[in-house]
């Protein structure tokens, strides 16, 4: 589908122009100080409903530079990401914005306030979280204006998101880029991304080398876009690898707690492979089912089996198993978010930019050549005969 034409956001002269008023008394009356007592009610309505007809919102900051900015950008979260210590998730990210905001010159404000039941009413519901249970409602069109229009534009992170908000901050043409590639059926986002598609493709790659082709990829239960570049990864590099995908080893991680030994073991009896790659979630059920997972001798990583991960573990801290790994630039990709954002402010047409950042390859040391006695076994599963050529069953 075809992006919906980006109008320019309405100024106090086009106010000005659809009431034939002057430029100076529309920003008396928008302005609402004491000054505006003096035009007349029926002027001041005419002036208020022209601009909300016009979308138009007054920006409640001075903008004293050339070029009408305010210097300020946003950041905007679609949950709470305040980090509990360095360790956190979003922290890298969080340090990324704030340090190139501040290597440009500009202030960083942070938007977070939740809210009404009308405001989640009036946009539509927001996507449930991982775990398959609505989040916490936050909306950046409070009472039906841009909060964010308070800044020149505005980075937003976070994974449960509006996206009938998206879509319109794209509508009213308002500057913004996500930390992390999201997409709206109606129009085209400005995103700065993890390349999750070929840091997948990698690791299925050195698996292959190792010997490797009965290869499980455990995904996230909720259906979103890294998710989907993960899944495309898998596919992509199996395929480069010379390895037909079977469907039966893609499986959906319905809860971290899930992955025991005992689910692993069953699926090197029942389904032959030599290798899982597991995408990580947003919690520490993972980290800990990983932990009782290391401490067993049943299943020997990666002598018994090699596992992987499709990204960084939660409060992964270096005492931990040094699970082999993709990492994401956290930082890097905030950074060139903010940069990207500044570029969109200079454009008269905000035209979306989508840039992808590599991941960053952790050996770590679970993953090795296929076990000798299970090699042969899983060639004969991959081609579907046994070791005297009839067919498996």
């Amino acid at each position: 589908m075809a992006p919906p034409e980006r109008r320019r956001r309405s100024t106090q002269r086009d106010i000005a122009q659809r009431t034939g008023v002057s430029q100076a008394t529309v920003s008396l009356v928008i302005s609402g100080g004491a000054a505006s007592t003096q035009i007349a009610e029926s002027t001041r309505r005419a002036v208020l409903a022209a601009a909300d007809e016009m979308g138009y919102t007054a920006n409640v900051a001075a903008r004293s530079l050339k070029g009408g900015r305010n210097r300020l950008l946003g950041l905007y979260t679609f949950e709470s990401v305040f980090p509990t210590d360095q360790r956190d998730f979003y922290y890298p990210f969080l340090l990324g914005v704030e340090e190139e905001a501040a290597r440009q010159g500009y202030d960083l404000l942070l938007f977070s306030s939740t809210g009404t039941d009308r405001d989640a009413a009036r946009v539509g519901p927001r996507e449930a979280g991982e775990s398959g249970t609505p989040a916490a409602e936050r909306s950046i069109y409070v009472g039906g204006s841009n909060r964010l229009k308070i800044a020149d534009g505005c980075v937003l992170l976070g994974r449960n998101v509006r996206r009938e908000e998206l879509s319109a901050l794209v509508r009213e043409d308002f500057p913004f880029v996500f930390v992390g590639r999201r997409e709206v059926d109606d129009a085209e986002l400005s995103y700065v991304a993890a390349d999750y598609v070929a840091a997948t493709g990698a690791l299925v790659a050195e698996l292959a080398r190792l010997g490797h082709r009965r290869i499980l990829y455990l995904r996230a239960l909720a259906d979103s876009e890294p998710t989907r570049d993960r899944e495309e990864g898998y596919r992509r590099g199996l395929a480069e690898a010379g390895i037909v995908p079977d469907e039966a080893l893609i499986r959906t991680l319905a809860d971290p707690a899930d992955l025991s030994i005992e689910r692993v073991e069953e699926w090197i009896g029942g389904l032959g492979i030599t290798a899982l790659l597991v995408e990580p979630t947003e919690d520490d059920r993972l980290t800990e089912a990983l932990a009782t997972m290391a401490g067993t001798r049943r299943v020997r990583f990666p002598a018994d089996c090699s596992l992987a991960l499709l990204g960084d573990p939660p409060s992964w801290t270096p005492e931990l198993r040094d699970w082999t790994r993709f990492s994401l630039p956290r930082a890097q990709m905030a950074g060139q978010a903010v940069r990207v954002l500044i570029e969109l402010l200079d454009q008269e047409i905000h035209e979306p930019r989508q840039l992808t950042v590599p991941c960053a390859y952790v050996p770590g040391d679970s993953i090795g050549p296929v076990p000798e006695s299970r090699a042969d076994a899983g060639a004969r599963q991959e081609s579907g005969t046994e070791s005297d050529g009839r067919p498996v069953t």
